[in-house]
């Protein structure tokens, strides 16, 4: 697979990189449902073989579940040992409410069952899952914790992951931002205009997440499926599986499938192409539940699209 270097890191990172959001499974308010951790590791095992080198997960994908089949995959795995990102500042409580918390001691807490989890000893890049709701001063405190595990050498790179283009101003006055972890897709191209060309100019590498629009743009979503997502899926009754903007976005995906002819691909691995075409994109964070789902898409990381197929794409968005 090609490969980018990471931001200001020393991490040279391959296109797409396994995304464990979905391997989390069940049981809190972001869940996908329920999910067999033996099809995930098999999953995770495909990825690598495939040869992608980085799994990027989270301390609340499944409220620490996603880490500990990440660990468990990486201990059956007799290959070159992948990248490890992961994220804080989601935390839960006992009733498995989650919570953002961007408090130093809760960070650094967090880095600590991150590590236990994923059973490791640096965590290759670290990133503030999320932002402050409104307060932008707390970013302050939570990046310097950031810098001191770095320091530490818990964790070699740090990043960030939504954030804008005004809070990334204010890490930078603090420490270097190694990356940003965006969402970007067909669906969502919100950070094309300002926080892609800041990113480019200040050497912050970019991984972007749900390129595929969380399943929507695979091939494999139906208004049938849509509409029987079960009560556990966070994507039931999102705007993008319901009416009026299902019908188009399966418009959209028929006109994947007709770009994806051309190349012999799939309209998930044209989504994810699509994604990586732009200059500004490091690597694009892919997930699968299933090994079928690897072979399926990751191929996409040597799929460069021509510009007038980028053309047709797009016109269908207007």
């Amino acid at each position: 697979m090609r490969k980018q270097k990471l931001g200001n890191s020393d991490l040279e990172i391959t296109k797409i990189g396994f995304g464990a959001w979905a391997i989390g499974g069940p049981g809190y308010e972001f869940g996908w449902g329920k999910q067999v951790d033996n099809d995930s590791i098999k999953a995770i095992h495909k990825a690598l073989e495939m040869g992608v080198n980085w799994i990027d997960t989270a301390a609340v994908y499944g409220l620490g579940h996603s880490e500990s089949v990440v660990a468990e995959a990486l201990k059956q795995w007799n290959g070159e040992k992948p990248f490890i990102f992961t994220k804080c500042s989601l935390i839960w409580d006992e009733k498995r409410n989650v919570i953002k918390s961007h408090d130093p001691v809760s960070l650094k807490r967090e880095c600590e069952n991150s590590l236990k989890r994923l059973n490791v000893d640096t965590i290759d890049l670290y990133q503030v899952h999320w932002p402050p709701e409104k307060d932008n001063s707390q970013i302050d405190d939570a990046w310097k914790a950031l810098t001191e595990l770095k320091e530490e050498g818990k964790v070699r790179w740090i990043g960030v992951s939504n954030f804008n283009v005004e809070q990334m101003e204010r890490t930078q006055k603090i420490s270097p931002v190694t990356s940003l972890q965006p969402p970007y897709s067909l669906l969502r191209r919100k950070i094309e205009h300002e926080v892609l060309p800041f990113c480019k100019q200040n050497n912050i590498g970019v991984i972007v997440y749900s390129p595929m629009a969380s399943g929507m743009l695979t091939g494999a979503m139906t208004k049938e499926r849509a509409e029987n997502l079960p009560g556990d899926d966070w994507r039931k009754g999102s705007k993008e599986f319901v009416e009026p903007r299902l019908s188009k976005n399966l418009l959209l995906v028929e006109k994947l499938k007709h770009v994806g002819k051309k190349y012999d691909s799939a309209p998930g691995e044209v989504a994810i192409a699509w994604t990586l075409k732009n200059s500004a994109v490091t690597g694009a964070i892919v997930g699968a539940r299933n090994a079928k789902q690897v072979e399926g898409v990751f191929r996409a990381s040597e799929l460069e699209l021509k510009d007038e197929d980028v053309k047709e794409i797009e016109n269908m968005l207007k």
